[in-house]
């Protein structure tokens, strides 16, 4: 599946005055609220893994119908083998793996439209069209890797030589990340600073309190001992120096000069600090060795002999004690039938809602009901690693408010010679369909001008090919991911994760970790669970 979506990091807005800011960051002391406010929602929070299930009696000669063969449809089926079902496994494309998923050099990808793609990247390298990474508290992801013997190396989520453009900041020059997060930082200290010694604070701390909350405030912004975010060796430690620490006669350091603060906060950089402190990005984080679709690939070697592939489902019915799928053969175009006595349907709500299903009325408008994201990924191959070569950029994601949204440097491969591969776009909303709109060829150069801005006298240049994924235009998605509301979950969730007769559905649609790859596994693992003790009652 497409892994989460990423808000456009540096949308606009008005400016606060410093006394706003100030009422922001005092209002700040509800932040524990707040987060618990965003665990009961989901997020900032392990999920929910406990462990496989331990499912076992199965009926004798009891039948399930895996409708998918992505990672929830998979997991079903490695999950209910074990308990003693014989399963079946229907899937669209000729590979396992859903939307986990990885273009490699020789691959080649058709569109919605015809728009056919080759991709030409050199051995090795990759663009991982949906999921590209995986928090450390997905644990269910994590242990099924570990399992079937995934190899895992870090992602770099968070690089401080990364870069941030604004538009209207800096004459549109792009910044270093630690420069502008050390200046902010720096600037809001001191701003508190001097909202203890206005004696703003002496009705909610006594006055040790005050002197901790000081003296706390002097060593994470780098003040001076009068209280001020300045020039010199404190805050260059941080934000840089302009000639660093060296040797000998010249090995002497010099301090930079901190941009002004409202250059800071033109550049909005609050948004990319959010961004890396959300519970979903923070450290530590991995990827597969060798790209996102390994895993897929780990899955399918699981349940090999269930799938059958390439095989168009057009019709599920449940009547007559039993589920028969209809589904087209796509490499011979005949019509056939797979029939078991239950089916776990995996398939994206945006397709299913296109096939006649023999399902409640509920379950029907709940399918209904919920809407598919886009988003569009483009990979660029350059020459040679010229952001690691030139300006010690290992990993890590440059963030801008053009349309692209951000590039993110390979996490792999890292200090290595040859050409690497960077996701050169990975936009979101308006700016997704629009992109989406253009061929695969326009969406490179899109991606190619725009991610110019950060590195203008090597994007060019080192270009050697490209490749595109626009999500609304995939086949067998229709869309990136289920985009649920507060009212549509109140009105069609559990109807729609309900057993539905002998139907039951499971995927990141069925889950409260949308659009990640942990809410499907989470999602399949609560779906067998639940259809075995139907079963079994029956």
């Amino acid at each position: 599946m497409a892994e989460g979506e990423t808000r456009h990091m540096m949308s606009d807005g008005m400016m606060p005055t410093r006394r706003q800011m100030l009422r922001a960051i005092g209002m700040a002391g509800g932040t524990s609220a707040l987060y618990q406010a965003m665990t009961s929602m989901g997020h900032a929070a392990e999920t929910q893994f406990k462990g496989p299930p331990n499912l076992q009696g199965a009926r004798e000669g009891a039948s399930v119908l895996v409708l998918g063969a992505g990672l929830a449809g998979m997991l079903a089926a490695y999950e209910l083998t074990k308990a003693g079902y014989k399963v079946e496994i229907l899937e669209y494309n000729t590979r396992p793996g859903g939307r986990n998923w990885s273009l490699y050099g020789g691959d080649t990808y058709t569109e919605l439209g015809g728009a056919t793609q080759k991709v030409d990247f050199a051995p090795g390298n990759y663009l991982n069209p949906g999921p590209w990474r995986i928090p450390h508290h997905h644990r269910t992801l994590l242990h099924y890797c570990k399992q079937f013997g995934v190899a895992l190396e870090p992602f770099m989520q968070l690089n401080h030589q990364a870069l941030v453009h604004q538009s209207k900041a800096f004459g549109g020059k792009p910044q270093r990340y630690r420069e502008l997060a050390a200046d902010y930082e720096g600037n809001i200290a001191e701003l508190l600073g001097k909202a203890i010694d206005n004696k703003s604070l002496d009705t909610a701390m006594t006055i040790e309190d005050t002197d901790r909350l000081r003296e706390s405030l002097r060593t994470w912004g780098l003040l001076d001992k009068d209280m001020r975010y300045v020039k010199g060796m404190r805050s260059s430690a941080r934000r840089g120096f302009d000639r660093p620490r060296g040797g000998g006669v010249d090995g002497a350091p010099i301090p930079s000069e901190p941009f002004a603060f409202k250059d800071v906060m033109d550049s909005r950089i609050w948004n990319v600090v959010q961004h890396h402190m959300d519970g979903f990005h923070q450290t530590t984080m991995f990827q597969p060795v060798g790209g996102m679709g390994m895993i897929g690939k780990a899955f399918g070697k699981q349940v090999a002999g269930m799938i059958r592939y390439g095989a168009k489902v057009t019709k599920i019915d449940q009547s007559g004690g039993n589920v028969t799928a209809t589904y087209t053969d796509m490499a011979t175009g005949q019509i056939k039938e797979a029939k078991a006595d239950y089916c776990v349907c995996t398939i994206p709500l945006g397709i299913l809602y296109q096939i006649e299903l023999d399902a409640s009325p509920g379950l029907l408008a709940a399918i209904a009901a919920v809407p598919y994201s886009n988003s569009v990924k483009v990979g660029l191959e350059m020459k040679r690693r010229f952001w690691e070569e030139d300006e010690a950029i290992y990993g890590g994601i440059s963030f801008t408010d053009q349309e692209i949204a951000m590039i993110s440097y390979p996490s792999g491969g890292l200090h290595s010679a040859g050409p690497g591969v960077i996701l050169g776009t990975y936009a979101f909303g308006g700016a997704a369909y629009k992109l989406a709109g253009m061929t695969p060829e326009e969406r490179v150069e899109v991606a190619l001008k725009q991610g110019a801005v950060f590195h203008p006298e090597s994007y060019r240049k080192e270009f050697s090919n490209g490749a595109s994924v626009a999500w609304s235009r995939v086949p067998f998605t229709l869309g990136c991911c289920a985009r649920w509301t507060e009212e549509t979950r109140k009105e069609h969730y559990q109807t729609l994760v309900a057993v539905d007769n002998r139907i039951v559905l499971a995927g990141e649609h069925a889950s409260y970790v949308g659009c990640w790859m942990e809410g499907a596994l989470l999602s399949s693992l609560d779906a067998v669970t639940r259809l075995h003790k139907r079963a079994q009652e029956a």
